[in-house]
């Protein structure tokens, strides 16, 4: 019998099958924040009188030996039941009888399911945010260690400028505090209390939702029901907005480092036990991580736009499609906890060519500075640019001076710590439940 079943008429197997999809592989992700739910929602219902204090005792109780289980890795769920509600709620009732199945008085699997996905994704949200954070420390490490080390900048992957690592680390560690700023946002959204809102129509009962925010430490209300269930996709549509962000400044940094690890560049290496070789080459040292990372952060950036189709042109209320908002994004999530930890696990790591602007093919870079030099001395910019230009057409530009950047934000003024202080200030707006 599902929870929804008014006799026992027996459900078509492949009408089961596809109504219920892979909801019980993903559920099993939101067991321990089901039972968080029902423990906020029993002990809201015993306080405002529907459900009496000794049966409240002998609930809380089971639901508490639940999460343990479910802490314990022991917890599944049984092959005939279609959900994570409904396997708590039988649990429940087998441990309890009639009491078991008054917890879901004042409710809908609807805002069960919406409280769950808002307690989930708002744990994923922080845990995204300190993987990272610490990208994000390791790469202003990384351009203060490197700060002295020249490199090639390009624009059309043609020689450009002098650039330095010190400002190539620093410019990944500053897009970071921009994503961050979208991930506080997607946890915002998170971080509201649908719980209450029923099937989206609130409830008779004299609910206090109120105290369900409290107890679950949200940091407010989903006050319209109606909204509360509207909420749903949205929240998912915004973290993967976040995410997308994030990975679009990972994929952007792996295709550098793949660049600048080929041996036309020879910039950057890594040691031998983080890279892989070919089965016909022996000299082959191959940047498989990197590639990885770029790939799953495309992929990444394809989620908001599938969650923007999958819920184009819904009126309001529940619709069942919804829940295929979790197999589209539960595995980005992973995925992308799973980048930031390879980026870091690699980058720690790096290895840098010292004096690779000491190479004659780099002497182009310098023609700008050469320009800026006779600028100095008073010849008319254009003028400047005309001379250094036929220099180059000549043969005979040469670049004797040394580099002398000092505005902010330049390779000799990184403005590493004014970018530190933005992540402070983004950081410290997600107020930790």
């Amino acid at each position: 019998m599902k929870l929804w079943q008014k006799d026992s008429t027996v459900i078509s197997d492949k009408i089961q099958q596809f109504t219920v999809g892979r909801d019980r592989e993903f559920d099993l992700l939101l067991a321990k924040y089901d039972v968080q739910g029902s423990l906020a929602h029993t002990a809201m219902l015993e306080q405002v009188g529907l459900l009496p204090g000794n049966e409240y005792v002998l609930i809380k109780k089971e639901l508490e030996a639940i999460l343990d289980e479910i802490a314990a890795g022991s917890f599944s769920l049984q092959e005939d039941v279609e959900d994570i509600h409904s396997q708590i709620e039988l649990m429940l009732t087998e441990r309890l009888g009639d009491a078991g199945k008054k917890i879901h008085s004042g409710r809908s699997r609807n805002d069960q399911v919406a409280v769950d996905l808002k307690l989930y994704l708002r744990a994923e949200v922080l845990e995204i945010k300190d993987a990272a954070l610490t990208l994000f420390d390791l790469l202003l490490q990384l351009s203060n260690e490197h700060k002295d080390k020249l490199l090639p900048g390009y624009t059309h992957l043609q020689l450009a400028m002098p650039s330095s690592f010190g400002l190539w680390f620093g410019a990944y560690a500053e897009s970071l505090t921009d994503d961050m700023q979208l991930l506080l946002t997607s946890y915002n959204m998170a971080n509201k209390n649908p719980l209450g809102s029923g099937a989206g129509y609130g409830s008779s009962f004299p609910l206090d939702r109120t105290l369900t925010t409290q107890l679950l430490n949200f940091g407010s209300l989903h006050y319209n029901s109606i909204y509360a269930q509207m909420s749903r996709g949205k929240t998912e549509r915004f973290v993967a907005i976040a995410l997308s962000s994030i990975a679009a400044t990972l994929s952007r940094l792996s295709m550098d480092v793949c660049l600048y690890m080929n041996q036309n560049f020879g910039f950057i290496t890594f040691p031998d036990a983080l890279t892989t070789g070919s089965s016909i080459m022996p000299h082959k040292k191959n940047p498989d991580v990197f590639e990885l990372i770029r790939g799953k952060c495309n992929r990444i950036q394809s989620i908001p736009n599938e969650l923007a189709l999958l819920m184009a042109n819904l009126p309001s209320g529940y619709h069942r499609e919804m829940q295929l908002t979790k197999e589209i994004l539960f595995p980005a999530i992973e995925d992308m906890k799973a980048c930031l930890e390879m980026a870091v696990l690699m980058l720690a790591q790096i290895t840098i060519k010292d004096d690779i602007l000491a190479d004659d093919r780099y002497k182009y870079l310098f023609t700008v500075e050469q320009v800026n030099e006779l600028v100095n001395q008073g010849i008319p910019f254009r003028d400047a640019y005309k001379q250094v230009g036929m220099d180059v057409e000549n043969g005979t530009f040469a670049f004797t001076g040394s580099l002398h950047h000092t505005h902010e934000g330049s390779i000799g003024n990184l403005c590493n710590d004014e970018i530190k202080e933005v992540m402070d200030k983004v950081t410290n707006g997600f107020s930790l439940p």
